[in-house]
């Protein structure tokens, strides 16, 4: 009987020993002091700190019970959530300025691709314009030229009329000579028709012989081809001396009358007038 009273001592004994230990070392774990400034980490709390010292087992406790090990373990899990938490809070903010970044650099490329079609559209407009400038200025320069030169006739055709002595009819010949002088004058503007009648003989005999002749001319292009009497001049010349082609000058023998054609550059004017406006590029 005392051998099992003995047994149940020592047994009672064992059990009682690891109690003990665990409430020694409980006791004997240092509370964090704290610190006179808060050190810089993610959580904003103080770190952990390791025990210094050892209890009744030393540092591994084989009989530690699961509120030990949860009352150990609590503050580690603690401060992992805590840093969970927080790295999912700086992955959201990471995410919230990526995407807002690239909202700005789309928006900025978007206005600066705008502003380069602005800019492209202005500089066509100001080549355009330039163009137009430069149009202008050719067309005004022209247009200047010919002012200064409206009243200068250039010789363009002439035609010799021949009558025979003492007649002042048109022969068919004469006809025919005028109508491939006078027919491509229709419609036509900047022009004027110089008729000079000659005749044989002398003093005002020869002067209304020749007037005579030259106004049949102008009769038979009034009548027969519609030019305005106003773009007409007429002059009886008699028997004035012409020129010839070596310098000298004679006296005709018979009855002529040159008819000159004279023009002036309003006909350049107009077609340089038509060009302009054609080549004047169309605004949208």
């Amino acid at each position: 009987m005392k051998k099992y009273t003995i047994l149940a001592v020592l047994l009672a004994a064992i059990l009682a020993v690891p109690a003990f230990a665990q409430s020694n070392s409980a006791t004997q774990t240092p509370a964090a002091t704290p610190s006179a400034t808060r050190p810089d980490t993610a959580t904003g709390k103080d770190p952990l700190q390791p025990e210094t010292r050892e209890g009744f087992w030393g540092r591994a406790n084989p009989f530690a019970r699961k509120k030990y090990v949860a009352r150990q373990t609590e503050p580690i899990r603690d401060r992992i959530n805590e840093l969970d938490e927080l790295t999912a809070s700086n992955t959201k903010a990471i995410k919230d300025t990526d995407a807002r970044a690239q909202a700005g650099i789309q928006l900025a490329s978007s206005k600066a691709t705008e502003a380069d079609q602005h800019a492209i559209e202005a500089g066509n407009k100001a080549q355009a314009a330039q163009q137009t400038a430069q149009q202008a200025n050719t067309r005004l320069d022209t247009v200047q030229q010919v002012v200064t030169n409206i009243d200068q006739y250039q010789p363009s055709t002439q035609t010799e009329i021949i009558f025979k002595s003492g007649q002042t009819v048109l022969s068919q010949n004469a006809k025919t000579a005028l109508d491939e002088m006078a027919t491509p004058l229709k419609n036509q503007h900047g022009y004027v028709v110089e008729v000079q009648g000659f005749s044989a003989g002398h003093g005002q005999v020869a002067i209304a012989s020749s007037q005579k002749m030259a106004e049949s001319v102008v009769r038979y292009l009034a009548l027969n081809h519609d030019i305005p009497i106003y773009r007409i001049y007429l002059v009886g010349m008699g028997n004035a001396p012409t020129a010839t082609g070596d310098a000298k000058t004679k006296r005709i023998a018979g009855g002529r009358v040159e008819v000159s054609l004279l023009k002036n550059n309003l006909e350049q004017l107009a077609s340089t007038t038509t060009t302009s406006t054609a080549d004047q590029p169309q605004q949208k």
